[in-house]
């Protein structure tokens, strides 16, 4: 439950009917669409949207009782919801997009999404940028870690593209007792030794198995390099037990090549969940204009994502790009057995070859 009422609401339009049309709608999820499937008014669904006021500690109560709070991954990143041809809807702007590899019209959302050490995961925190409130992603990012933190949640690493990875969010990091993974730009400047001259990881040879550095106005990490798409990437490493001293390199040293692909693709998830609502949770497909209402069918499209994932987990379905594509399978063949019979005249008709 996201909150209890004191009383039955008499809404014609509530949040597990919009949730449930968002994850069925094939591709018109708009009110009037939702308003011709379910019989009721474009104004019931219109005044759900403008009505409701969802934060995103709903969203983390909604998904604390499916996950261990204690131990896992929690990781940062942002996705730009396209919204490429929309006028006067609140929140949409600039940004940059790794989708598109240009700057493109959209909303930019930003999340916090935890992987258990069990291999279960869900979002647990979620902004939407706001250019009104002058804060940077950093700001956001710090503001959410903080709130989950308060909420229970308790990780043992926080992970994230270089965009997070500036010298004050590792500090926030660490002065929450949780190690890190973290994107590093080539030129960022780390020392061999403490005290020794810096130079770009770039410029380094980094075994397979890591190499620990000191990383410029922060202190020890362990260094490691993958090669996608012909692209050096450089990853940091900090361990929440660590001290930072040049004798405590035990558990640096220990941590190698397999521990640091196992929390690198615990990250990608998130990737696969910002893939997941855009083509199924259909996130980017709303036309009202109001915060109001862009927050709630925000918030209504990742609680999508989370049912999804609930029954993905209880093996309801296979995977979460199944249940759409299953429920039309019965109306097809349906189709197919009726329309069929009416153009036996189309079937060809053999004849016995004839030399010309």
């Amino acid at each position: 439950m996201i909150r209890t009422i004191t009383r039955p609401s008499t809404a014609n339009c509530t949040l597990p009917m919009y949730v449930g049309f968002l994850l069925s709608e094939p591709s018109a999820a708009s009110c009037s669409r939702l308003s011709d499937v379910m019989n009721i008014s474009h104004d019931s669904v219109n005044r759900f949207l403008n009505r409701e006021s969802y934060t995103p500690q709903d969203l983390f109560n909604e998904v604390k009782e499916s996950i261990n709070l204690q131990g896992g991954c929690l990781s940062v990143d942002d996705s730009v919801l396209d919204k490429p041809y929309a006028k006067y809807i609140a929140y949409v702007s600039y940004f940059y997009s790794g989708k598109h590899h240009a700057v493109v019209k959209g909303i930019n959302l930003i999340t916090l999404y935890y992987t258990d050490p069990h291999g279960q995961h869900q979002p647990v925190n979620f902004r939407i940028y706001d250019k009104s409130e002058n804060k940077t992603k950093n700001d956001y990012f710090s503001d959410m870690l903080a709130e989950v933190i308060t909420w229970g949640l308790n990780p043992a690493f926080v992970t994230g593209d270089s965009w997070y990875s500036c010298v004050k969010n590792l500090h926030t990091i660490k002065n929450h007792h949780c190690g890190f993974l973290f994107g590093l730009e080539s030129n960022r400047l780390v020392s061999p030794a403490k005290g020794a001259p810096y130079t770009q990881v770039q410029m380094l040879d980094i075994p397979k198995d890591g190499l620990i550095v000191w990383l410029r106005e922060f202190g020890q990490i362990k260094l490691f390099r993958t090669h996608l798409k012909n692209q050096m990437r450089h990853y940091a490493i900090y361990l929440p037990t660590q001290n930072n001293t040049d004798d405590d390199n035990a558990g640096l040293n220990a941590f190698g090549r397999s521990a640091f692909e196992k929390l690198h693709d615990q990250h990608w998830e998130i990737e696969q969940y910002h893939r997941t609502i855009k083509q199924v949770c259909n996130i980017e497909h709303f036309q009202v204009r109001s915060e109001t209402a862009v927050k709630n069918h925000i918030f209504s499209a990742i609680c999508g994502y989370i049912k999804l994932q609930q029954m993905n987990a209880a093996d309801v379905i296979k995977n979460c790009y199944r249940l759409q594509r299953d429920l039309f399978n019965e109306i097809i063949a349906t189709f197919i057995k009726e329309f069929v019979p009416g153009l036996n005249h189309f079937n060809p008709q053999f004849h016995r070859a004839v030399n010309a």
